[in-house]
């Protein structure tokens, strides 16, 4: 992968998932849900296993998982890890409106 390729990928994953915890943030009055929900957002991401497999057959989907994530690149970690780092501005961002005076919903 390409180094442009990178960048492009690390800036989309930052702004969909800022956007995506910030109307999260608003809509529920919660600043820090979504920083709590993107482990479960990685591992849809990440797994080949179907989410029923979890509950049905949990002593082979659980490994399977942590083979996937083992197996990711750094590249790959790197752009997790952005889109990470927009959920957590993103609170930030909410906390300040918040205390300046803004109420959203």
């Amino acid at each position: 992968m390409g180094i442009v390729q990178v960048f492009v990928l690390s800036l989309l994953f930052f702004v969909l998932f800022f956007g995506i915890a910030f109307i999260l943030n608003m809509l529920l009055r919660s600043t820090w849900v979504m920083a709590v929900v993107f482990p479960i957002v990685v591992i849809f991401i990440v797994d080949d296993v179907a989410f029923t497999e979890y509950f049905t057959q949990p002593g082979e989907a659980f490994p399977a998982l942590w083979q996937d994530i083992i197996g990711l690149q750094a590249v790959d970690l790197f752009i997790l890890f952005t889109g990470f780092a927009g959920t957590i501005v993103s609170g930030i961002v909410i906390r300040i409106l918040r205390a300046k005076g803004y109420q959203m919903f």
